[in-house]
């Protein structure tokens, strides 16, 4: 080494050492439109890019992309940090990209993980131009409707006892409304249907919902209907029945070709079209409350039900209705299914069945293009006049197809028809494990958010798997498994993805949120459904539902959740709706915290951060510029005091936080009061379970002094 190199060291390592160590917790930055202007950004765009450091605190920091790496400028400083800045023009393909930190010879990396030694791939940001979910979307308030459990609004559609036979029995029409699902309950009905909801909407406007999403509606056997019958129809027994007749079935007798009252009701084209104008009724009253619909689709599979297949025989010999594939080898649908016999006709049932169920025939898209093409139609046919859905949701929707090839195809050509018929329509997937080749800006656009939040929410604050199978006490109150699961997972959203995203806690698949709280392992079948009921925690469901309505995404209440509805997964978990014995503490919990999350835009667009993270304690800061929240929880059974370093939100050194939410084992409350923030940092003792939200709200000076 030269002389000149080891003069020029030391003094690089002398500047080191005066200068202040590297605040590592100020590093900074995200894909919000604070960070990234604009988040969206369109084919062939310029686009800001922006970090965050501690003032006077780094040498350098740099933006490395694949093809380059660009220095980036200070364009603002504050009390607290400084803001580095530079430009880049996104072409037509993904853009990724990561931040080197320099501070002597130190590096640093900084991805969607924070600061890091080394980056990895995964964790890189990424801009998709061209790729804009619904700007409605974002922060949308969802709640999901299981029909047949939420309201009978007219007693005249009933599913009626003995109406048909499906999966080892006849129908049952279920006359006490609050009596719980039976084990194997598939045949049941409890009578809720589209006018129950219509007549509720006023009780949904209360509460604050933005969007209404629907479990199946379309004509199906089950009281569930993922086992779709006809995807042109709404069912009549959620719609209307303007033509009625016919015979049900004698307990001893199981074939449904005698099933003449439920093949008028659900054959009948006036019965049909009442049913589908009804429906285009109820969407316009609920968009006149203000309110979106989102319908379920699935695609994967239908039902054996289903007037291509017609195992059951329901459609055969009538009119305007072609002849079903089970039975005849020349059906025009034979292409639909994936026969792997082709000497077994009739009453082939050697088709695929989703899962090996025959009541789930899985729809063959690489056999038939006629099926692929009638399936777009469908998806553009309930987004358009006169009907105006403003989205999907789409079932299993990583198995459609036998093959990926043919899955991402589907996907590619349904993005398309759903955005020709309606630009702002909306399309989540439910899918478990990892996303990225689907959210790509030309397939989904977001989730059921299973990954990046109902499990890191339930693990940490109850230790319990979404179905209630198992209890984790290794997760149980573990802030660092809640943070790092959070960070990995959300890693696989582009911003429009992630802040469209269905936060749930619970829904028509797992258990209820409220009787995890219990940590009792098993089923119905196991501990049958009073079980699901005893020692409930309801300041565990407090906290969770603040987490849920402070998180990056769209909060989603599966129907009776915010009332107090208990139950183990399936069918345990599709209890009816208790009116008349709501919760009514938790039904104002909920109404507050959807306030809360509208009035304060921090809560819909604003950036995310972690303040605190101990056992049964986390921290965290939703901010903008202008706007900064804090949330806290004590999970613990013990008053907890802690220290936060909220400077780290861009809130002043001196100032004062006002309280406007929080929980504890009693209830909760909005009852104001202040919190003092000294030297940046705030100091808070918490109530045993409890949660907190806390707000900076920047005095207007000029207001302030005329007051004076």
């Amino acid at each position: 080494m030269s002389y000149r190199q080891l003069i020029k060291n030391e003094v690089q390592d002398y500047i080191s050492r005066m200068r202040p160590v590297l605040s590592i917790k100020s590093l900074f930055s995200d894909m919000t439109e604070s960070y990234v202007s604009p988040s969206e950004p369109s084919l062939n765009e310029k686009v800001t890019i922006r970090f965050r450091t501690k003032k006077d605190n780094v040498d350098a920091v740099f933006l490395i992309c694949s093809e380059y790496k660009t220095k980036m400028h200070i364009v603002e400083t504050d009390e607290f940090f400084d803001y580095f800045e530079t430009q880049i023009f996104v072409g037509q393909t993904s853009f990724h990209y990561y931040f080197e930190i320099q501070v002597g010879r130190i590096r640093y990396f900084y991805d969607k993980r924070g600061a890091q030694k080394e980056p990895l791939e995964h964790y890189r940001f990424q801009i998709i131009p061209g790729f804009k979910t619904p700007s409605w979307s974002k922060g949308a308030v969802i709640y999901q409707i299981f029909v047949d459990r939420f309201y009978n609004g007219d007693p005249h559609n009933d599913v009626l006892t003995g109406e048909y036979n499906y999966i080892g029995g006849n129908t049952v029409k279920v006359y006490h409304w609050n009596k719980y699902p039976e084990t194997i309950g598939i045949r049941e009905f409890y009578g809720g249907d589209l006018q129950g909801v219509v007549d509720k909407l006023e009780y949904l406007k209360s509460l604050g919902i933005d969007v209404i999403y629907f479990n199946p509606l379309f004509v199906s056997p089950s009281n569930h209907k993922y086992d779709i019958q006809d995807y042109d129809y709404i069912d009549p027994h959620f719609g209307k029945i303007v033509n009625d007749g016919g015979l049900l079935l004698n307990p001893e007798n199981n074939d449904n070709k005698d099933a003449t009252r439920f093949i008028k009701r659900v054959t009948d084209k006036e019965n049909l079209e009442a049913s589908n104008a009804f429906f285009a009724e109820v969407v316009r009253e609920i968009h006149k409350k203000g309110m979106r619909v989102i319908l379920d689709g699935v695609f994967n599979h239908c039902g054996s039900f289903n007037k291509w297949l017609d195992r059951e025989q329901i459609y055969f010999g009538k009119e305007g209705y072609q002849k079903g594939a089970y039975h005849d080898s020349d059906s025009p649908y034979r292409d639909y299914f994936q026969f792997h016999d082709q000497t077994k006709w009739p009453n082939n049932g050697t088709y695929d069945g989703w899962w090996g169920h025959d009541t789930l025939p899985k729809l063959n898209y690489e056999g038939s293009t006629e099926l692929y093409h009638y399936i777009l139609s469908v998806a553009k046919k309930w987004l358009q006049a006169p009907y105006h859905v403003d989205g999907w949701r789409l079932d299993v929707a990583a198995d459609l197809g036998f093959s990926p090839e043919m899955n991402h195809q589907f996907w590619k050509d349904f993005r398309m028809a759903v955005k020709s018929a309606n630009p702002d329509a909306i399309i989540l997937a439910e899918h478990y494990g990892n996303p990225v080749p689907w959210l790509q800006g030309d397939e989904w656009d977001s989730l059921m958010n299973y990954d990046a939040f109902m499990e890191p929410v339930t693990w940490f604050l109850t230790g319990m798997q979404k179905h209630s199978d198992d209890y984790r006490e290794d997760l149980h109150g573990n802030a660092g498994a809640f943070w790092e699961a959070m960070r990995h997972h959300m890693a696989s959203f582009s911003m429009p993805s992630l802040y469209s995203a269905m936060n749930e806690l619970s829904n028509h698949d797992h258990s209820r949120f409220l009787t995890r709280t219990n940590k009792k392992v098993g089923r119905i079948q196991t501990l049958g459904p009073e079980a699901a009921n005893h020692n409930i925690r309801k300041e565990v469901l407090r906290e969770a539902v603040v987490i849920q309505m402070t998180w990056p995404g769209a909060p989603t209440i599966y129907y009776g959740d915010e009332a107090g509805l208990c139950g183990f997964t399936d069918p345990d978990n599709r209890r009816a709706f208790p009116w008349g014995m709501e919760d009514m503490e938790l039904i104002s919990l909920h109404r507050e915290l959807i306030r809360i999350h509208k009035s304060n835009p921090e809560m819909i667009s604003g950036s995310i951060k972690e303040l605190y993270s101990e056992y049964n304690v986390i921290a965290y800061g939703r901010f903008l510029k202008e706007e900064q929240s804090v949330i806290i929880l004590n999970n613990n059974d013990m008053e907890q005091t802690i220290k936060l370093p909220v400077w780290l939100l861009q809130i002043p050194r001196e100032c004062v936080l006002e309280q406007l939410f929080v929980t504890s084992k009693e209830g909760h409350s909005t009852q104001w009061r202040t919190h003092q923030v000294q030297e940046g940092m705030l100091t808070i003792t918490l109530a045993p379970t409890s949660s907190v939200i806390l707000k900076h709200k920047k005095i207007n000076r000029k207001k302030f002094l005329h007051f004076v």
